[in-house]
């Protein structure tokens, strides 16, 4: 019954259902449509996945497991191993997993305080619009779908497709991309301390439950800074992190040879990524503090 309760069905529709209600007790308030829209492409996107792309008979019958799993070794964390130490705490961090819907309509309205709720709704309906695409570029499924039973010792494999029937969303990290997105449009000591735990969680949580490879993490930290950067409006970091996002994918679908064999090349790609993505957050907040201070500034003015 828990696991019923807890499936990304049940949140999903339970949350569209919540939020329908919400929006309709004023439906004046302009930014309540488009939250609900938000989850209703999300719960497209998840029927788009499951029955057009993951099947063995459906669009895209291979997937690309071998090989990222190989990319985790030349990158020298394969996500296996952690998963492994993580396994006496994997109960919590599947409810931090399962809990992402809930969050993104929970933060939602802590970016109402702060009036980004609009750029917050953009952001996620730009990760449900590029995901798919994204997925489609290099279709993945997670080590616990790739390997079963072994997942947590998967065996020697040569960088090769699979055929597997599961659902595509390993590469890259959703739910690392919309962690990541709360950091960015945190406010205030308190809620940045919240976001990073949970993004932080988020991350563990992705690996304990077998859902992504370690380098999947690593692209979503490009794509989440992608989305913010679409939520409010920066053209040119848009621009600039979704070229990043989809070097990376189409490295690892035409390139992964080369990374494989050239490990420092993969290393330094995935420090500048990780770097580039920190300072972006951190421009981003400074911003905001700049923005803050003038304002407070401004109202202790005195008139004239």
């Amino acid at each position: 019954m828990l696991n019923i309760l807890f499936s990304p069905p049940v949140i999903g529709l339970l949350a569209l259902f919540l939020s329908v209600v919400w929006m309709l007790r004023e439906e004046k308030d302009r930014t309540r449509p488009l939250l609900v829209i938000a989850l209703v492409i999300n719960l497209v996107y998840g029927w788009l996945l499951t029955f057009v792309m993951g099947r063995e008979n459906g669009l895209i019958p291979w997937k690309y497991d071998y090989i990222l799993l190989n990319l985790d070794d030349a990158l020298g964390i394969r996500a296996t191993k952690i998963a492994g130490v993580l396994q006496q705490v994997r109960t919590p961090l599947l409810v931090v997993y399962q809990l992402m819907v809930p969050m993104m309509i929970a933060w939602f309205l802590v970016a109402r305080r702060h009036c980004v709720s609009g750029a917050i709704v953009m952001a996620y309906v730009a990760e449900m619009i590029v995901g798919p695409i994204l997925y489609a570029i290099v279709p993945g499924c997670g080590p616990v779908y790739a390997f079963h039973a072994q997942w947590l010792n998967p065996p020697a494999v040569q960088a090769a497709l699979l055929r597997l029937s599961g659902m595509p969303n390993a590469f890259p990290s959703l739910h690392t991309a919309t962690a990541v997105v709360f950091v960015s449009f945190a406010g205030g000591r308190l809620w940045r301390g919240i976001a990073i735990a949970f993004l932080a969680g988020t991350i563990l949580a992705t690996l304990a439950t077998g859902e992504h490879y370690f380098i999947d993490l690593v692209a979503g930290l490009a794509f989440g800074c992608f989305a913010a950067s679409v939520g409010r409006r920066r053209v040119a970091r848009s621009i600039g992190f979704l070229s990043l996002t989809l070097a990376w994918s189409i490295s690892v679908r035409f390139a992964h040879g080369f990374l494989i064999g050239h490990p420092a090349y993969l290393q330094a790609l995935a420090g500048f990524t990780a770097i580039v993505s920190i300072a972006d957050v951190v421009v981003e907040w400074n911003r905001e503090e700049s923005a803050a201070r003038y304002a407070a500034e401004q109202s202790l003015q005195p008139l004239t």
